[in-house]
């Protein structure tokens, strides 16, 4: 893989973790203990009944997308760190190169297609 390609994705990355930790602040707070961990905040309707009934349907709509982004987050800084590490491109499971084309098309993965195939296969 070229040092082009490997900045281009590193750039598109970098985006897209900016772009996470934007749509986490809109309803979470960041654990400074804890690197890419945040908390859902409790929203507050009001204190009638159909309020009080919204705020928990919403808080138990932004734990779930919480979780989802929070993975996405880390994802994003794991292929960061291996680019950093010069390691980007090298499947975890076999060692051998990802092909270009699945990174450019999902930047994160880790793993070739034939050895996550493989794990899915298992599961």
């Amino acid at each position: 893989m070229t040092e082009k390609i490997i900045k281009t994705i590193k750039t598109q990355l970098i985006e897209r973790k900016k772009d996470l930790e934007k749509e986490l602040a809109q309803f979470t707070s960041k654990n400074v203990h804890i690197k890419d961990d945040f908390s859902a905040d409790f929203p507050e309707f009001g204190d009638k009944e159909d309020e009080n009934a919204a705020e928990v349907a919403t808080f138990s709509d932004n734990l779930s997308l919480e979780q989802t982004l929070e993975k996405s987050l880390r994802d994003v800084n794991a292929a960061l760190t291996r680019i950093e590490k010069g390691a980007y491109g090298t499947c975890k499971y076999c060692g051998e190169e990802i092909e270009e084309k699945r990174l450019v098309a999902r930047p994160v993965s880790s793993a070739c297609v034939k050895c996550k195939e493989k794990k899915l296969s298992q599961i």
